[in-house]
């Protein structure tokens, strides 16, 4: 007995010399691979190795990149600290059953918003009703030129890919989670024009800005950056933080346990940081929102988030998203060919729809919708009239108000024909497509024709589609997209359009501009 009680004290006075204790946590490394935006979470990784006996090895990437990292059933780290996890969830779903979906714990939270400048969102905030400015007005001033912003690349970023869900959502107007149907055609491209200056990192981005902030309107990032920035003293004036009427994507930065040996360390990380005193530390050094409700808000995070939006469930909504993203720095504005019936028919109240469906495309329409698919600066335009020939065929690039005047212009004449040559006017078109894609490669083109009668001039459409095939695979792989107006021939239209790999629209069912609307952006 008193052999034992000798040892007890050897062990407690060892105990005593090395500064431990009986309670104290076995210590252990885990291997993270994290979000490069929180690297700001240094200050606190030394008092959660203290508190607790966890330390972290980061291994810091973009959260796309990260989540493409990530394989399921194959992990080469112990835990994943991300921005949000959607992106990674969408690939686990894609695995099947069989393989189990990692613990997930959400530690704090951020909305990607946009930051303007002061008189930027006053200006917006004149034009829209109720003074709340949403992603549809941001989209209608990049598109009309007014406004250039920083976005990080989506391709490699949570707070660019949560930007894009956001305005494509809006876009959408559905109110629920994208779906396929809903990026069937590009609508975002207006939004786009504006997109001045881009990253693969919000850190990145953030020090860009501050460098051209004198050129630049507005920054799309994280609510948390954006804070942090206006205090830093970076900036000749702090931008003002508009949260979008029409919603935007949460981050919520969960905490994943890739290796379930190791849970106890993770039950001791989530422990500690979820406890208020740290979430309050959180809060108060990286400005992002605390997940718990009852920690009181810091001045500047009380303002209500407002409306989040669902970040889509299918993996091939998001490679579509991304796809039509495409690259900024590369990527030449789309052409699209206007193919507009002149004849007889088409006079009076006809051709008068289709003159305010081209007001309403130049940004007379101030609906959601209008707003995402206007004309936008950089878009080439040609507009060919015709009836039983070609009567004009005239053609722009869109850099301002004299140029949409202009547009105006070439569908206000009153020249008008007494037959419709359908066919030999499409034909005529692509002969322009084929010198468009071997002079401009890589130029998104479409072709929209609209009729409100039959073919009774020129070639046959059976003459069309065998001369359409023999061309070279460029002009055959742009698409046309039909309108059937008053009489027109349904089959023939629709026939047309599948031949050359797009669809028909009819709008004998719909307005003439909901008609074209519909189909803007699509050219692939």
């Amino acid at each position: 007995m008193t052999g034992f009680i000798a040892v007890c004290l050897a062990w407690l006075w060892l105990g005593a010399a090395s500064g431990c204790s009986p309670g104290d946590p076995d210590p252990v490394t885990l291997r993270v691979l994290a979000s490069s935006e929180l690297a700001d979470m240094r200050p606190l990784l030394e008092d959660l190795r203290r508190d607790t006996g966890v330390t972290l090895e980061m291994d810091y990437r973009g959260t796309v990149d990260a989540s493409n990292a990530l394989v399921p059933g194959h992990y080469r780290h112990d835990l994943a600290w991300l921005s949000s996890d959607r992106y990674f969830q969408l690939k686990v779903k894609a695995a099947g059953h069989t393989i189990e979906k990692p613990l997930s714990t959400s530690i704090m939270r951020s909305p990607v918003v946009v930051g303007m400048k002061p008189a930027t969102a006053d200006r917006l905030r004149r034009a829209t009703p109720g003074g709340q400015i949403s992603w549809a007005d941001v989209a209608d001033a990049s598109a009309e030129g007014s406004l250039k912003f920083a976005m990080a690349d989506p391709r490699h970023t949570n707070s660019g890919l949560a930007a894009l869900v956001g305005v494509a959502t809006a876009a959408a107007g559905t109110g629920g989670a994208l779906r396929a149907e809903d990026v069937s055609c590009d609508r975002l491209r207006g939004f786009f024009a504006g997109h001045a200056l881009t990253e693969d990192s919000s850190t990145r981005l953030t020090d860009g800005f501050v460098r051209r902030q004198d050129d630049l309107d507005a920054l799309i990032t994280y609510e948390s950056e954006l804070l942090s920035l206006n205090s830093g003293g970076k900036l000749r004036r702090p931008l003002e933080i508009v949260y979008p009427k029409d919603g935007m994507v949460l981050s919520d930065y969960p905490l994943l346990l890739l290796d379930p040996a190791k849970r106890a360390a993770y039950d001791r990380m989530v422990d500690w940081l979820k406890s208020e005193p740290v979430q309050k530390k959180i809060m108060e050094r990286t400005l992002r929102r605390p997940i718990d409700p009852a920690v009181p808000r810091v001045p500047v995070l009380r303002e209500p988030v407002g409306n989040a939006l669902y970040f889509p469930d299918r993996q091939e909504v998001v490679d579509r998203l991304l796809a039509d993203y495409g690259d900024p720095q590369r990527d030449k504005p789309a052409q699209v060919i206007f193919l507009l019936d002149f004849s007889g028919s088409m006079r009076g109240e006809r051709i008068a729809k289709v003159r305010a469906t081209f007001d309403g495309l130049s940004g007379a329409d101030d609906s959601r919708s209008g707003k995402f698919v206007r004309f936008y600066r950089g878009e080439s335009l040609t507009v060919m009239r015709f009836g039983g020939r070609v009567l004009d065929d005239r053609s722009l690039t869109y850099d301002g108000q004299r140029d949409l005047d202009r547009l105006r212009g070439f569908v206000a004449s009153d020249e008008f024909d007494t037959s419709t040559a359908i066919w030999s006017t499409l034909d005529r078109a692509y002969t322009k497509v084929a010198g468009i894609v071997r002079d401009h490669p890589g130029q998104a083109v479409s072709i929209v024709l609209m009729t409100d009668g039959e073919n009774n001039a020129g070639m046959n459409l059976d003459a069309f589609i065998s001369r359409h095939e023999a061309r070279p695979q460029p002009a055959r792989a742009v698409r046309t997209y039909t309108i059937r107006y008053g009489e027109a021939d349904t089959k023939e239209l629709d026939r047309a359009a599948r031949a050359t790999g797009g669809r028909m629209i009819d709008a004998t069912a719909q307005s003439l501009l909901s008609a074209f609307k519909e189909i803007r952006g699509c050219v692939k």
